[in-house]
This record gives C-alpha cells, structure tokens and sequence, in this order.
C-alpha cells in the first residue's frame, strides 16, 4: 500500500526576473513558480505546488526567495543536496534553487516571514548601466539630492497606512510596517534599502520612485511625507523600473516562535487564495 507521507521542504531561490512574468504561475506564460513547479513535480513525480514568501512581479530579481513544498516522503534521496543537483540539471540558466532542507514544524514560507528585505540599484553615470549589471541597474543620467532622499526615505519609516503606494486588491490591508528605507551611493551606483514586515503590489518601487521625484527636486520631503494621509493609489507617485529590484533576504523567527507567527499574519491579512504563492 502506498504511503502518503509527505516532508514540508524549504526552497532558497535565486533568479534574474527579466525574461519571467513574475512569480506567479499564469496559463500560457514563463514564469518563475511554474518552471520550479514543472521541473520538480517531474523529479518526484508528482504534482507539487510550491507557497511563496513574497511574490515578485515581471522583470523583479530575487537571490533570496523562500519557498514550500509539500513533497511525498517517499520520493525524496536521502541527501538533499542531490535534489539540489537535479534540480540544476533541468531548471534553465535564469532560476536556481541553491538550498533544500526540511521545514521545521509549523513553518510556511508566506506566513511565517517576519519580514522582507529588498533592493533597489539604479546609476547616474552619464553612458548608462555597465553592460554585465544592464539587466538588474536603471540607469538614471540624472542629478539627484541623496541627502533629500534619505530624509524623505526616513520620514515613512513606522506602521503607516501605505495606500498612496500600493496597487489595491480587493479586501486586502495596504497597513505595513516600514522597518528600513534609506539609501548609499558610491562610484554612481546609487542603491536603495528597504525592509518591512510585508510590502503590498508596487509598494517598493512606488517607494523608490518617490523618492527620486523628491532627489530631482520635483518635490518635497513635505510631499513624500503627507502622502501617508492618502488612502488612495497617489496618482502623483510614479513607479520605478522592475528590474532594478531584488528580493534579497526574508527573516523567519525562532522555530518554537513559527506557529504564533502564522496565527498573527493570518488574522492581520485575511483570507488568501490557494495557489502557487498561498
């Protein structure tokens, strides 16, 4: 009689978002969860659906995606690193799975995350993005005021209502904490840090874009800062380029922490639905 065990695996992802459709899984297009998806179930050979941390949009980079996946235990090499090798033989040079190890108890990539850690790098050199960093630098040719941008960066950090930024969907929540925002820029690279407990659709980039209207000088650390009082998509904040992000890294709380965790996020965001991202 066969067995039906499964083992909760942790997925550590890496990909260049460019020439995906995002994260999601979509009838008809290339991306980032269907071709995991594909590859693995015919690995194991089964069906599997994996449940995402954060899901990132067309052109958005990670090297730092988690993931889940429910996978029958019989079907799993006593060394996981051997799926890690498999895994490499078949995904296309674009994704990678760089670690699996068995999820401890109550662990689930979204709803367990304390929080998730972006970045965003553009350039002001005059000729543009270096050739070999194109696909993940904008480049921006043009004179910006760091200094307004960090103060303008700063002035959100904290539990906001962040609808000013954020692409509404139906019934969800735009409150999120804003735990970093700030800024480096060295040898014309000019990167941005951002961090929260969670970011709602085009949070980040509506962020940076932001930002850089405030570093141009076409408006005010005031402005940035009373877009909090919005509780509308802003129709004066401009979205900046997707392939200039990348999700670099997503904070899990001590295992014994793990179930509390996922009863907290679930009664803060709702109802989900079920799916590539849970």
């Amino acid at each position: 009689m066969a067995s039906h065990e499964t083992t909760r695996l942790r997925l550590d992802i890496s990909y260049d978002g460019t020439d995906f459709s995002g994260w999601a899984r979509q009838p008809g297009r290339r991306t980032v969860c269907g071709e995991i998806e594909e590859k693995l179930s015919a690995i194991v050979r089964t069906p599997v659906l994996l449940t995402v941390a954060g899901r990132t949009d067309a052109g958005v980079h990670a090297s730092g995606q988690v993931a889940h996946v429910d996978v029958p235990t019989a079907a799993l090499p006593d060394d996981l690193e051997r799926l890690v090798r498999r895994l490499a033989r078949f995904l296309p040079r674009d994704v990678r799975v760089t670690r699996i190890s068995v999820a401890p108890e109550h662990f689930d990539a979204r709803f367990s995350a304390i929080r998730r850690h972006y970045e965003y790098r553009l350039t002001t050199a005059v000729y543009g993005a270096e050739p070999l960093r194109a696909r993940d630098t904008v480049a921006w040719p043009k004179k910006v005021d760091v200094d307004a941008m960090q103060r303008a960066s700063r002035s959100l950090l904290g539990l906001h209502d962040f609808a000013a930024f954020c692409k509404r969907r139906e019934g969800a929540t735009t409150v999120r904490e804003l735990q970093r925002f700030d800024w480096t820029y060295e040898d014309d690279i000019l990167t941005a840090y951002v961090s929260a407990d969670a970011f709602c659709w085009s949070m980040v980039r509506s962020l940076v874009g932001a930002a850089l209207a405030v570093g141009e000088g076409r408006r005010t650390v005031e402005w940035m800062t009373g877009l909090l009082d919005e509780r509308e998509r802003a129709a004066s904040v401009a979205v900046a380029p997707a392939h200039g992000l990348s999700l670099v890294r997503v904070d899990y709380p001590a295992d014994e922490d793990l179930a509390a965790r996922n009863a907290a996020t679930r009664e803060m965001r709702g109802p989900i639905t079920p799916g590539c991202c849970g």
